[in-house]
């Protein structure tokens, strides 16, 4: 595989982003690219130099001081000062993985030549990904409407030799990365700026890392759902494909299949149950995982359609000598998106409480809280509540923030998005979905151990290797570094950690399972390798 990927020949799909991000991929720009951004600085410099009229943000101000016009000679400042003054973010620092998100997606919109910047801009940013130079920037300052602002802002003070960034995972200032390196800062042109600054990156760089490890944990939600009705001596006839063909919703069948997948060949399923149905935490997982892995495809849909489009403002069309002024930097499309996956993934961790709850209450032969001599030991009784907070804190997160608007630029912009806060918002859940789940494996491999009969062949593997890890809790212990074990467990069910994908661990399993696990297998290493190529839900 090259160790290049070349920008601006093709739509981006967020399997694309994966692998640029995982395999460290360095970027280049396609020829086409090359010549399309060319032709479009050509064409603008002609443009201006015939045009007597105003052209907003070209040789105007801008927002309410649109109608300001701006000397011929101070348009390149007029760039600079616009850079320098929007850089207002405040807050936390954008994860390094976003960040890398966002320059890739800033290339990709500027290599469509719709946008009038230089060719030597995009080649700086390019460069500073490639020498592993990412920008310090900021969670709070959008408004995600004309664009991302403040954050973009952020980033492109970079370009001149501005700011601070981390290199090599070391913050630094950017002048003295210039003057390692040998570089001169970008003397931005007219248009520039405002191409830069105008444009959705921060909250579709968001949107990518939700949809990405948001799709892993739909399936590990399913994995630890199938593992939890074993614990609790779940039925398994609530999972036949007779009664999903009828509901026929794709994500409710390919659950499912999943969960039938996970449970083939357990005793603990063949073993006759007296009861003869289960709390709806586990009869309706295929309903509710379903619905969630229906919303993660819409969404995806609306994303890849957003990281493959020109989102600042003007735009420009060479082939039709226009330069016209709109609205494509709006982030209402994105900011609904963001809101209902909050909503989506935080049924996740809704139903994965509820499944913890079950587990511990003493019911179906299993001991209060899961641990010998309850009231002594208190067992798994705080894990839950810690569940419980984190779900608490779910629904408050997930307050839709494109319900908001706020007033700004004396008037012009008047209606705004608040996407950026859906995004970051957004990813406050799906972090908390992981810690959720993690809680349940902790007490579904617990409940597992006090039964008579064997699960699976598969899930037998998989508490085998989960307890490499975290041991069965004989007595109490400090249940916090069980907890923060168990959720680096589900993220190094990948090797590396959370950003690195390629599958390891479980490989081994690959000589010890039987045939009929070995689709199951395959199905999660694709899970882990790839995450925008997940068992298909159609």
């Amino acid at each position: 595989m090259s160790s290049i990927y070349i920008l601006g020949d093709k739509e981006l799909s967020i399997s694309d982003i994966n692998e640029i991000i995982q395999n460290n991929l360095k970027l280049s720009l396609s020829d086409k690219a090359i010549k399309r951004v060319e032709d479009c600085r050509l064409f603008l410099n002609k443009k201006i130099s015939k045009s007597i009229d105003p052209i907003y943000g070209i040789n105007t101000g801008f927002g309410s001081l649109c109608n300001n016009k701006v000397a011929s000679d101070n348009l390149s400042q007029l760039q600079y000062n616009l850079v320098v003054s929007h850089a207002c973010g405040v807050g936390e620092e954008v994860p390094e993985d976003i960040v890398k998100i966002m320059m890739i997606l800033k290339v990709q919109s500027l290599s469509y030549g719709n946008s009038g910047v230089q060719l030597k801009t995009i080649t700086r940013l390019i460069e500073l990904y490639n020498n592993d130079i990412f920008p310090v920037i900021y969670e709070q300052g959008s408004l995600g409407a004309s664009g991302d602002l403040a954050p973009l802002a952020h980033m492109s003070l970079a370009l001149l030799g501005l700011g601070q960034a981390n290199f090599n995972s070391i913050k630094t200032d950017v002048k003295s990365i210039y003057k390692k390196l040998g570089w001169e800062p970008i003397n931005l042109l007219s248009k520039e700026g405002l191409a830069l600054l105008n444009g959705t990156q921060f909250m579709s760089a968001y949107g990518v890392w939700s949809i990405i490890i948001s799709k892993r944990l739909s399936y590990f939600a399913d994995l630890i759902g199938a593992i939890s009705l074993e614990g609790f001596d779940g039925r398994g006839e609530c999972f036949n494909e007779l009664i999903h063909k009828i509901r026929p919703h794709g994500g409710q069948i390919k659950t499912a299949k999943n969960i039938r997948d996970f449970l083939k060949g357990s005793s603990i399923q063949a073993n006759f149950k007296e009861h003869v149905q289960d709390p709806y935490s586990f009869r309706c997982i295929p309903q509710v995982h379903g619905a969630t892995k229906d919303v993660l495809n819409h969404v995806q849909s609306i994303f890849e359609i957003e990281i493959n489009s020109v989102t600042d403002n003007p735009i420009i069309f060479v082939n039709e000598d226009e330069i016209i002024s709109g609205g494509n930097f709006h982030g209402q499309p994105l900011a609904m998106a963001l809101d209902y996956l909050a909503i989506a993934m935080s049924e996740l961790a809704s139903i994965s409480e509820r499944r913890t709850y079950q587990l511990i209450s003493g019911q179906r032969g299993l001991p209060s809280f899961l641990v010998a001599n309850p009231g002594l030991n208190s067992g798994f009784m705080i894990p839950q509540y810690t569940a419980a907070s984190i779900v608490s804190q779910n629904k408050q997160l997930c307050t839709p923030a494109s319900i908001d608007s706020i007033v700004s630029s004396n008037g012009q912009e008047d209606h705004v998005s608040m996407g950026a806060n859906a995004a970051t918002k957004l990813y406050c859940v799906v972090e908390n979905v992981e810690k959720v789940l993690a809680i349940e494996l902790m007490n579904a491999a617990q409940a597992v151990s006090f039964r008579k009969h064997n699960s699976s062949e598969f899930i037998e593997s998989i508490i085998d290797k989960y307890r490499e890890k975290i041991s069965f809790l004989e007595k109490d212990r400090l249940m916090s570094i069980d907890i923060e074990e168990s959720i680096v467990f589900l993220q190094n069910l990948s090797s590396g950690g959370r950003s690195a994908l390629i599958l390891s661990p479980l490989k081994t399993y690959s000589r010890i399972l039987a045939p009929i696990f070995k689709s199951i297998l395959s199905s999660f290493k694709t899970v882990i390798m790839n995450f925008s190529i997940l068992p298909s839900i159609t």
